[in-house]
């Protein structure tokens, strides 16, 4: 097996990552508007912003992405982090990116000193939950959104 290469995103990154957001969103069924993705990338590649990107490589292309947003909270003195998008191209899966990528933050954890790393997913992703389960198990809160 190929090894994964994980690392932040780099302005070269741009297209790679757009096609695969792109991806993410079909995967979801969501439109999001042109401006929004070119605001979170611009905000991706912002030192002074609280999102964040890292990417998966794999064979020199970049083939998975995860964006982040590190936060203050009300439960802890540390920031933590909230693993708001991870996606791996369909092609590239079952080699180890999804995996490598959550361990990648995992380690910034510790090193960062964030109190916790959190995520959600919808409850049928019955795929990405068999990986979710091997660093932890739903917590069983429900998500409510007011738009």
């Amino acid at each position: 097996m190929a090894s994964i290469t994980i690392r932040p995103a780099l302005p070269t990154d741009e297209a790679a990552w757009t096609d695969l957001w792109r991806g993410y969103c079909d995967f979801y069924a969501a439109t999001v508007p042109d401006a929004v993705t070119c605001r979170t990338w611009s905000r991706i590649l912002d030192p002074d912003a609280s999102v964040m990107c890292i990417v998966a490589e794999l064979r020199g292309q970049v083939v998975g992405f995860a964006n982040c947003v590190v936060h203050e909270n009300t439960w802890e003195l540390q920031a933590v982090c909230y693993l708001e998008d991870l996606y791996v191209s369909p092609d590239a899966r079952g080699q180890g990116a999804g995996k490598a990528l959550i361990e990648w933050l995992r380690n910034a954890m510790r090193a960062e000193g964030w109190a916790r790393l959190y995520w959600m997913t919808h409850k049928d992703n019955a795929i990405a939950r068999e990986l979710y389960d091997q660093f932890a198990q739903a917590d069983g809160f429900v998500r409510y959104v007011v738009r």
